[in-house]
């Protein structure tokens, strides 16, 4: 062959797991590759939030800025008028296996096929889709794994089983909550038992949704590198013990962050942010009239649910602070039977007078907004990240999956806010307000401006995470030769 041929532009496949914390991270990195590396890419959606992408995103601008970013579809197993939210979210672990699989593999032969683009050189998949990695295995493709958790969760997830042999897990939500858990290297002096993920608050190890966590887990291993949504500075220690499970991690977060430093001549509504809820961008005039750093932003993500009580609980705390409030409170935040919530006078005259509540919020910008001084927050990764950022110290009330490890490292370890899971009486929310607006602001706000600039320096042309997603992308291209001769394969 002669050597100066033009080789075809790498073509990644990537798979995130079908929920708006996974979706992000992954959909940034897409963009990244389409922008920065001139990779084509096709992104696989569920044909749920396939749908709800392409309902919020300008298309044509879109396609002018990504050209060589596609999407495709496949189905989660789900009956169309399942909600896909809240606690049923979990429904999804269990549905989207024989015939996800094979749809995916079947997408995967199809762009084998296809003569516009080159076939798939690697597949990047969510730490928790394994089958992923299954049909990779079959069709001999490269894959790398991305665990949207923080490096301080991945870890803690390989030692679950440790947990469980250790006696440590499952145990019950009232038992001796604040028992330190010194098994697992790196933390320690850092873990209760109340900070471990949600999923060791099962009766039984034998849970099918937390030997789902273990499965999936272990089968990351079998990829060749993984990828997370963290910068060196902030998780050294941990990133260096996850290096003895992977051959390669490459640390290239915070990835809106990194996106935004590489990508010129765009605007918001350009791209995508994996937004799967329109956002109320109205909320940014409400801050406009508001003095600096004087509202606290409440957001509870797009999976977590409350009691009827548990709001008003949280909405008489937020009144009595007496501080300006924004609350995001999106359809599906209420269980159940509590979706109607008779609203005291009390708290209509409070809210008229010093808040502002929408549907959904441009996240990003309200962080970034010059009226925020704090972030009530259900702790999920992306917003934890986002926070960081932002230089916004947070309080933390955790309820899924990595939260409640994050609440954690937030308070504990990178002491950039407060932790108040498992309480939200009104009078504990008051007192959390004003000890983040005022009692122990300087404080933490020394903390948090210096991790702030950290992870401002990590995108920057140099920084961690900037050389990191080189390294990723040169990877990517070595892979071609190995890659380039199996379209044949799936057919046999």
């Amino acid at each position: 062959m002669d050597v100066s041929e033009p080789q075809p532009q790498p073509h990644v496949v990537i798979l995130p797991f079908p929920a708006q914390g996974h979706i992000k991270p992954m959909l940034m990195l897409a963009q990244l590759f389409c922008n920065n590396a001139n990779f084509y890419v096709t992104f696989v959606n569920t044909h749920h939030t396939h749908n709800l992408i392409h309902k919020l995103i300008n298309k044509t601008n879109f396609k002018r800025l990504f050209p060589t970013l596609r999407f495709e579809a496949i189905p989660d197993g789900l009956p169309p008028q399942h909600p896909r939210s809240g606690p049923q979210v979990l429904d999804i672990f269990f549905t989207m296996g024989f015939e996800s699989k094979a749809k995916f593999k079947d997408v995967l032969t199809g762009l084998h096929q296809q003569e516009e683009w080159s076939p798939p050189t690697c597949i990047i998949a969510d730490g928790i889709m394994s089958f992923a990695i299954d049909v990779a295995e079959d069709l001999h493709i490269p894959v790398i794994t991305f665990r949207t958790y923080n490096a301080s969760c991945t870890w803690l997830y390989f030692h679950i089983q440790n947990l469980i042999q250790q006696g440590e897990i499952p145990f019950q939500g009232d038992d001796d909550m604040d028992r330190p858990i010194a098994c697992i290297p790196g933390f320690e002096s850092l873990l209760r038992r109340r900070d471990l993920p949600s999923i060791c608050r099962l009766e039984d190890a034998q849970n099918p949704i937390l030997q789902f966590y273990i499965t999936q887990t272990s089968a990351m291993t079998r990829a060749s590198a993984l990828i997370l949504n963290t910068f060196d500075e902030l998780e050294s220690p941990i990133i260096s013990k996850l290096g003895s499970l992977f051959p390669k991690i490459y640390t290239i977060g915070p990835l809106h962050a990194l996106f935004k430093s590489r990508t010129t001549h765009y605007t918001e509504s350009d791209s995508s942010n994996g937004s799967l809820r329109e956002q109320d961008m109205t909320c940014l005039t409400w801050l406009d009239s508001q003095p600096s750093k004087s509202v606290i932003y409440v957001s509870f993500g797009s999976v977590a649910t409350l009691t009827r009580d548990q709001l008003l609980e949280f909405w008489y705390g937020l009144v009595n602070s007496e501080k300006p409030f924004l609350w995001v409170i999106r359809e599906g935040l209420l269980l159940g039977d509590d979706t109607v919530v008779e609203t005291p006078a009390e708290l209509e005259v409070g809210t008229t007078e010093s808040g502002c509540i929408v549907r959904w919020a441009p996240q990003e910008e309200v962080l970034t907004h010059r009226a925020v001084g704090g972030f009530l927050t259900h702790s999920g990764w992306n917003s934890t990240l986002e926070s960081i950022l932002a230089g916004i110290p947070m309080i933390c009330w955790p309820q899924l999956a990595d939260q409640q490890v994050n609440s954690r490292c937030v308070s504990e370890l990178w002491k950039v806010g407060l932790d108040m899971k498992d309480f939200c009486d009104r009078s504990t929310v008051e007192k959390m307000v004003r000890n983040l607006m005022e009692g122990k602001r300087e404080e933490i706000m020394k903390s948090i401006a210096g991790n702030s600039k950290m992870a401002c320096d990590s995108v920057k042309e140099g920084g961690s995470s900037y050389c990191n997603l080189e390294k990723l992308i040169e990877d990517i291209r070595s892979m071609r030769s190995t890659t380039k001769n199996i379209a044949h394969v799936g057919n046999e």
